[in-house]
């Protein structure tokens, strides 16, 4: 094992199974062993100790951010909690119950009068991801579906008369159609057409530029932070298509040589940025070196190179 594998298997239980499964390579029963540990001690377990007895977080659904339910369960599932913890299917039936609205999608807010793309995609995630076992969560799969743009993307202001897809928008849809697509039979070659035409919005944006002129959208698209939240960042992205095993397409390689370059020379990545909220704990400081960067950048650059 070398420096930076060693300095990885330092950190968190989180980070040290996705270790061995995206970089060693090592065993099922030793990998799942390790997994196990996220419910136990660490980041997993000290989130897991701050539900309350309905099953949720942060006293809210969707928010106070980021110690509501939704963003606990988004980040559970980042660190890899177990599918069949008990808390967690808790949690998931308490957040369909109390968001599933009438047109197939999730709304926290009735007031809203419609769901919420980008909510929905999120959910969809981890309802998809905990295995949760009901015939609704199709239902938000084919909302989605339904909302897909003409351009390929998603965009929660569609509503509002939006005619360009958000990135935002279109990495939480894509990374909760994914789930859906790993854990669900049902319509398998809609989720997968839909995925790809997702992925050639990006694509045609190489996948943070404008897709007219060629400019960088946003500079905080090339700064990476974890979690992620809502925000979308061309680390979050790649690690999609990583995750995806898709085609090496060229439009990746401007965003690729940008993980490159911020490579530091002991061969980690740093935290660069971190989005503003209130948290129950800080796992990272920014401008320090990050594990969560670093795994997250070799595995991608692992399948870029392979």
């Amino acid at each position: 094992m070398n420096d930076i594998l060693a300095w990885l298997w330092q950190g968190d239980r989180s980070v040290r199974w996705q270790t061995l499964q995206d970089l060693l390579h090592d065993k099922p029963d030793k990998i799942e062993a390790e997994r196990k540990q996220v419910a136990i001690e660490g980041w997993g377990a000290a989130l897991l100790a701050r539900q309350d007895s309905s099953g949720s977080w942060g006293g809210g659904l969707y928010s106070p951010k980021w110690t509501s339910t939704t963003y606990t369960m988004l980040l559970l599932k980042r660190l890899g909690l177990p599918v069949e913890n008990s808390q967690a299917k808790i949690s998931c039936a308490l957040l369909l119950e109390k968001g599933f609205f009438h047109d197939g999608g999730i709304a926290f807010s009735r007031s809203w009068g419609h769901s919420e793309t980008c909510i929905t995609g999120m959910i969809l995630s981890i309802l998809s991801y905990f295995h949760y076992l009901d015939q609704r969560v199709t239902g938000l799969a084919e909302y989605l579906l339904g909302q897909q743009m003409p351009d390929g993307g998603w965009n929660c202001q569609s509503f509002k008369g939006a005619t360009h897809s958000s990135f935002h928008t279109t990495i939480s849809v894509l990374e909760g159609l994914r789930e859906f697509e790993k854990n669900y039979t049902s319509s398998q070659s809609a989720i997968f057409d839909a995925q790809q035409q997702g992925k050639e919005f990006l694509l045609k944006h190489r996948p943070f530029r404008s897709s007219r002129t060629g400019e960088i959208v946003k500079q905080a698209f090339t700064q990476f932070s974890f979690p992620p939240r809502w925000f979308y960042d061309i680390l979050r992205a790649l690690d999609y298509f990583q995750e995806t095993n898709s085609k090496k397409d060229e439009r990746l390689s401007d965003a690729i040589k940008i993980v490159e370059k911020k490579r530091k020379k002991e061969g980690w990545w740093l935290l660069q940025n971190r989005h503003r909220g209130r948290t129950f704990f800080e796992m990272e400081r920014v401008g320090e070196p990050s594990r969560w960067n670093t795994l997250r950048a070799l595995r991608i650059l692992n399948w870029w190179e392979s």
